[in-house]
């Protein structure tokens, strides 16, 4: 008889986190895509949720709602689970106590970032309570906490006593990540300008950000910014030098919306310098975007060669030669990079850790 992996999906009905709903759903299908012969692929998922997954067994309807099941798990009542082989592509997991030597019970869960801890303003206190909380679990009763990248793994282990139970599986874009064909359209109707670069990073770091803005001559637009951060963005802008006009300041965007925006844009620079997967700028390099990022140890990790990496005191001279004589290489140099990464690599990966432990 064939393993089974019985995979958690906790926002099938109601979305909170877009990246991690999408990145969760598309390894999903590269688990599926890879399961070695015999295999099988089977979901957990809250009371009110609708799995419309090709390719799944069974489908694990528990009694509870996500807020609900997020408070039950997060004091370690997982009622209903069973065990087996259990992977949750976030820390929304059944992290309990389990036998994996007798039983062959596994859980392992997937840590995409480590804003919680390095940038909590860029969440909600809630969200930040409950991450905290969730590690800590899963330091007690992960048999593995899979990472996007070596220098996130190094940044947890200052964190949390894990061991060597971090392992590194990269993301990739999203499936079917491409320019759509009403892409001119959709920037009309976010209100953006014909010749703009476009920002990710908090407050602190976004600065640098927009003085590019002012060397290249175009506009800035930021994506992702928290409820009512607008405001202050739109001050940061105006210190910065650019004109309050010139600054467009966006929350989270639609996968499409977000196609459109990116690939609109001279240039993509990514600002923000806490450890996580940078998921704009890998979709900025499936776009073939020239990418400018801070140089981190996670952008080294993730960008390497497929853009510029600077100081944080040098980002606008780069935004600047990314938007002018380096953009036609910068694209090329994206496109090639983006080629490292898919959901199918991703997925085989997962099957081999499970099948190590």
């Amino acid at each position: 008889m064939g393993a089974r992996l019985r995979f958690v999906l906790d926002q099938l009905g109601q979305i909170v986190d877009p990246d991690l709903a999408s990145a969760a759903v598309d390894l999903a299908h590269g688990v599926i895509a890879t399961a070695p012969s015999g295999c099988t692929v089977d979901l957990i998922v809250p009371a009110g949720s609708e799995a419309t997954i090709r390719g799944v067994g069974e489908v694990r309807t528990l009694g509870l709602a996500r807020r609900e099941l997020a408070a039950s798990w997060q004091l370690g009542i997982a009622p209903g689970v069973g065990g087996g082989m259990i992977h949750s592509p976030s820390l929304f997991a059944p992290l309990v106590k389990h036998d994996r030597v007798h039983d062959d019970d596994q859980t392992t869960v997937t840590l995409w970032d480590l804003r919680a801890w390095d940038a909590p303003e860029l969440l909600s206190k809630n969200q930040v309570s409950w991450q905290r909380g969730m590690l800590r679990r899963a330091v007690k009763h992960a048999d593995a906490v899979v990472v996007p990248s070596h220098a996130v793994a190094a940044r947890l282990s200052e964190l949390a006593r894990l061991g060597d139970r971090v392992r590194v599986i990269a993301g990739a874009p999203p499936r079917g990540f491409v320019v759509p064909d009403d892409a001119g359209r959709r920037r009309n109707a976010l209100s953006l300008p014909d010749e703009y670069v476009v920002l990710t990073g908090s407050e602190s770091s976004l600065r640098d950000g927009f003085r590019g803005a002012v060397a290249a001559a175009v506009d800035a637009v930021v994506l992702d910014a928290p409820d009512g951060a607008e405001p202050r963005y739109v001050e940061i802008a105006s210190a910065a030098g650019l004109p309050e006009r010139r600054a467009h300041v966006r929350g989270a965007l639609a996968v499409e919306d977000r196609a459109a925006v990116l690939a609109g844009a001279s240039v993509f620079a990514a600002t923000g310098d806490f450890a996580g997967w940078p998921w704009r700028a890998v979709e900025a390099m499936a776009l073939g975007v020239p990418v400018v990022a801070i140089d981190t140890g996670s952008h080294r990790d993730v960008v390497a060669d497929g853009g510029t990496l600077v100081a944080a005191d040098e980002i606008a001279g780069a935004i600047e030669q990314a938007a002018g004589p380096a953009a036609e290489r910068l694209r090329i140099l994206a496109s090639d990079r983006s080629r490292a990464f898919s959901w199918a690599s991703s997925g085989e990966r997962l099957w081999g850790l499970h099948a190590d432990l």
